[in-house]
């Protein structure tokens, strides 16, 4: 696959997690669609943060000829997404919360910002 490619994959894995996560942040926890939704979440999560590992870096120093500081926010989601759901299936509700509230501001909404910035692709298709 092509970097290209993989940034549509990425796109279209990270985009409805964006407003998956808004609603299970807004909406009641522990009822069977939060449940539902959050299965639906993590599965994208984790492959919108596996997409990214094989994108090489295209801004900024590369760590082996290619990974990018903004992959540390891939390595967060991979280990934090187990340790939020070990936290939900223990009853450790506040160690789910916490993972998962640092997915979703770490890995989409502070990664996201990342990417609208000068020089990255997706600054380039909304701002150009």
């Amino acid at each position: 696959m092509t970097w290209l490619q993989l940034a549509y994959v990425h796109l279209a894995t990270v985009f409805p997690c964006l407003l998956i996560g808004a609603w299970l942040l807004a909406r009641p926890k522990g009822t069977p669609v939060h449940r539902t939704l959050g299965r639906i979440y993590v599965v994208l999560m984790i492959a919108t943060a596996l997409v990214t590992l094989a994108m090489p870096a295209q801004v900024g120093p590369q760590l082996l000829g290619h990974l990018g500081y903004i992959h540390l926010f891939s390595v967060l989601v991979l280990v934090s997404i187990p340790l939020a759901v070990r936290g939900a299936r223990r009853g450790s509700i506040r160690t789910h919360r916490g993972h998962m509230l640092g997915v979703y501001f770490g890995g989409i909404l502070i990664a996201g910002g990342f990417a609208l910035m000068p020089g990255r692709l997706l600054h380039g298709w909304l701002f150009r």
